[in-house]
């Protein structure tokens, strides 16, 4: 191939690989690993920067590109994969991709791990290997009803458990709930998100908790864990109980789709629309407060 040639390849590239991270989700990893880690040392350092940056673009393109490779067969069906929602990576950009998110991840985890210790290790392992077990073959948790959405969830908890551990937090009590409750949100999130799937995701014989359960009853879990969610926060120390009523936007999102059949369980991405938007007003909810926790705590 010509330079100019490898050049252009190079250029189309990037876009793709751009695309494979979900940039909508970037904040989901990177804010939980952020905020655990800022508010236990309470000033900015060299851990904080780079893991930052860790869990905000590598993380996702490692995760999020090894699921578009691996689900290309099955993407392909789903009518709304090809955007903001998954990319559909053509076949001829799959090793690219696999190799780019290897190539960038792997120096920011031998950084993380020179600046931790054991614990710490052990956190950063347990995310990796979500990010992983999820949608490579031969492990395919995402195909293991029940697991796919532990899995899921862990991909967003363990960052923030990752940067607890290296900053040396106490754990305390309220400490779990509020690590327990942001866990149960994300098992109904992806509870919730694999509705939309069940249609395409049976013709194309792959397991999930929505096509173990159906629609119905998936959506009605996903409801009864983000309560749950809610309840737990009523546990945390001031001001985290006020976070409880961040669930009632999930709550209303789904509703409307909790006696939807699995026939008509594609009419549940209306919903899943809406989640998207809601995560970024509840963030936005939840930032204030850990900012007011932070203040109350100085």
């Amino acid at each position: 191939m010509s330079a100019v040639g490898a050049e252009a390849s190079g250029q189309r590239l990037l876009p793709a690989l751009f695309t494979a991270s979900r940039p909508l989700s970037w904040i989901n990893t990177a804010f939980p690993f952020a905020a655990a880690y800022l508010l236990t040392v309470r000033e900015v350092d060299v851990a904080l920067v780079v893991g930052t940056l860790f869990f905000l673009v590598p993380y996702n393109l490692a995760m999020y590109g090894i699921n578009d490779v691996f689900d290309f067969e099955s993407d392909a069906r789903n009518p709304r994969k090809g955007g903001v929602e998954g990319a559909l990576l053509p076949p001829a950009r799959h090793r690219a991709v696999l190799i780019a998110a290897v190539a960038l991840t792997v120096p920011f985890v031998v950084w993380l791990v020179l600046l931790g210790g054991p614990w710490s290790w052990a956190w950063l392992a347990l995310s990796l290997f979500a990010v992983v077990a999820y949608s490579a073959p031969g492990l395919r948790f995402k195909e293991v009803p029940g697991l796919d959405s532990l899995t899921s969830s862990t991909h967003f908890v363990s960052p923030a458990c990752y940067g607890l551990a290296l900053a040396g937090a106490t754990v305390t009590p309220q400490l779990v709930l509020l690590l327990l409750a942001f866990f149960v949100w994300g098992v109904a999130s992806h509870a919730f998100g694999a509705v939309q799937d069940v249609v395409p995701d049976r013709e194309a014989g792959i397991g999930s908790i929505a096509t173990a359960l159906g629609a119905r009853r998936t959506t009605r879990l996903a409801i009864g864990l983000w309560l749950l969610a809610g309840v737990l926060m009523l546990g945390t120390s001031w001001p985290g109980p006020l976070a409880a009523v961040l669930a009632v936007p999930y709550l209303v999102a789904a509703w409307p789709y909790r006696s939807v059949s699995d026939a008509e369980s594609a009419r549940a991405n209306g919903g899943w629309r809406w989640f998207l938007a809601i995560n970024y007003g509840v963030g936005f909810a939840a930032t204030m407060l850990l900012i007011w926790y932070a203040l109350l705590t100085a």
